[in-house]
This record gives C-alpha cells, structure tokens and sequence, in this order.
C-alpha cells in the first residue's frame, strides 16, 4: 500500500472547527471522499496531476505494443478502482487496490523492475488541487453553517 499524505492547514482548521462544533466529522468526510473520488477520476479523463500538469504519453515502444498513446486509460481499470474509506472518526484515505497504482503514480524504471519492457513515468493522479481545497473548505463551510 502507498500513502500520499496532504497536509493543508486550511483544511485541518475547518476539520477541527467542526469536530468542536459537531463532535461527528463523518459526515463531512464522507463527501469529502466522494468529491475526492470524482476529481481523482476525472484525472483520468483530462490526463492531468492534481497540480494541473499533463502526464507524458506514452512511448513509442507502448504505442507499438498497445496500439495507444494515452496512458493509464486503455480499459479503464485504475481509475474505475479509486474508492475512499473513512480512517477512524477523523480522516479519509482515497486511492485504488490495485497492485500497480504506486507505480503509475510514483513511476519506476526497468532496472527496478525488469519485468517491465520500458521506464515508467510518473503519472500521478492521486493527491488534492488547489481546486479540490476549495471545493472541501467550501463543504466544510456548509457543514459548520448546519
């Protein structure tokens, strides 16, 4: 298992803010985990980082093999596979069970990992954009205001 951890102070305030108020954070971070899910997923779709940057094509030698220039998005597999799980009362973990998710995320290369035909980049797709802040501080915002 990986583990990308996200330290925002902005949302740690709010978080702690509404366990005060609410003593059940639950709630809130079950929808933060849907709205994580679907940008997590959508990532796929533009072929972007959480930081808004294009992930590399892939190469020639893939392109031979695979007939296809877009990675990680052939069947679909990874990311129909990204879930969330609520971690205790006071957290959520969004990622995929697969075993090569770390890889396309963190990429690797053929010295590594010799069964591979070619040197993996990195292709992250988990992590939180700076849209994905505003979008939780704005649910956490509604969640204080009830």
């Amino acid at each position: 298992m990986i583990t990308v951890e996200i330290d925002s102070s902005r949302i740690q305030a709010e978080l702690n803010q509404l366990l005060q108020r609410s003593g059940n954070l639950a709630p809130a971070l079950r929808e933060i985990g849907e709205d994580l899910k679907e940008s997590t997923q959508q990532r796929f779709a533009s072929q972007t980082a959480p930081d808004g940057s294009a992930w590399l094509g892939n190469a020639d030698t893939t392109i031979a093999r695979k007939g296809r220039s877009q990675p990680l998005t052939e069947h679909g597999t990874l990311g129909n596979t990204i879930g969330y799980q609520l971690l205790g009362g006071d957290g959520v973990q969004i990622g995929s069970p697969l075993e090569y998710a770390a890889m396309m995320q963190f990429g690797g290369t053929q010295s590594e990992f010799p069964n591979l035909w070619g040197d993996i980049p990195a292709r992250p797709f988990l992590g939180i954009s700076s849209e994905d802040e505003d979008n939780i501080l704005a649910l956490l915002a509604r969640h204080l205001q009830n």
